[in-house]
């Protein structure tokens, strides 16, 4: 939530949820919610503080595992690529847009940013490819 406060300070963040999703979930959440009946790597929602006395905003991020797993074994792995999901739905949450290939870079720095301060911590290993490997040996 920190991350999402910096980008949006003027909102109150005050509760965020994390859903975890294959294919088939992400797609009947997307025609529900889009009209498109095809799979997605994660959606947002963003909702308004429910009454005056809830100042607080609250939003969903919901990531496609199944997608992360595939498209991770092309990239830098599921867990990396799952995290990607998380920090690009979140910043959707701030009003980030991702529509020109400008705001898509923009939004692809903070993002690497911000995976590269979570592998700093230690919350995502930032060799997951190389360290799986060595570990299988």
């Amino acid at each position: 939530m920190q991350q999402v406060n910096a980008l949006d300070p003027d909102t109150p963040w005050g509760h965020l949820s994390l859903i975890i999703t294959d294919h088939a979930g992400m797609t009947k959440i997307h025609k529900a919610s889009f009209g498109s009946a095809q799979t997605t790597d994660v959606i947002s929602f963003a909702y308004p503080p429910t009454s005056p006395m809830d100042e607080d905003a609250t939003g969903e991020v919901i990531v496609n595992a199944e997608q992360a797993q595939e498209q991770g074994a092309r990239y830098d792995g599921p867990a990396r690529e799952l995290a990607l999901y998380i920090a690009h739905g979140c910043q959707h949450l701030t009003g980030a847009d991702d529509s020109t290939p400008a705001l898509k870079q923009r939004m692809r720095r903070v993002e690497n940013r911000w995976l590269a301060e979570a592998a700093a911590l230690g919350l995502i290993d930032p060799l997951w490819p190389e360290t799986a490997m060595q570990e299988a040996r």
